[in-house]
């Protein structure tokens, strides 16, 4: 099974450029092993950049991911190719976080999805986005966001 598995990835495991940008990247997924079973995937990028669309400057978030599978799981390289596409890609921060949940929930159809951008603060004020669909089920518990222990502080 696992061998079958490398076989359906492209990207893991061969050098590969980063897209230019995000409507170029290919975020690959591989079967869920354990599809019985109700479990929360966490994926957090502390270091999340893209461009302000108006004046090119740079604006940086904590990204979370938060899914509970359905019939697939999304690879952790295609996806960091992913969000590295956005690093010259200019969007503001609320369409950013939107288009990342919509091309996960189209990969992924997973049974919840939540995406969180925590930005940085640009001329005084914080803009932080939540997307989420589906329903966490009952044995799940939805993983916290506190914002320090993501942003280098100890809790």
């Amino acid at each position: 099974m696992t061998h079958q598995i490398h076989e359906e990835l492209s990207l893991l495991g061969k050098k590969v450029e980063t897209p230019k940008r995000p409507e170029d990247a290919v975020l690959e997924t591989f079967p869920n092993p354990h599809p019985d079973t109700d479990y929360v995937v966490r994926l957090t990028a502390p270091e999340f950049t893209t461009i302000c669309p108006v004046t090119g400057q740079p604006d940086f978030a904590v990204l979370l991911v938060d899914y509970v599978p359905g019939p697939r799981l999304v690879e952790s390289k295609a996806f960091k190719l992913f969000l590295g596409s956005f690093r010259n890609h200019g969007t503001f921060h609320e369409a950013c976080t939107v288009t990342i949940h919509k091309r996960l929930q189209e990969v992924l159809d997973p049974k919840y999805l939540r995406v969180v951008g925590l930005w940085y603060a640009r001329g005084g004020i914080t803009i932080d986005v939540v997307v989420e669909t589906g329903s966490l089920p009952p044995n799940c518990t939805p993983l916290p966001l506190g914002k320090t222990s993501y942003r280098g502080g100890r809790e």
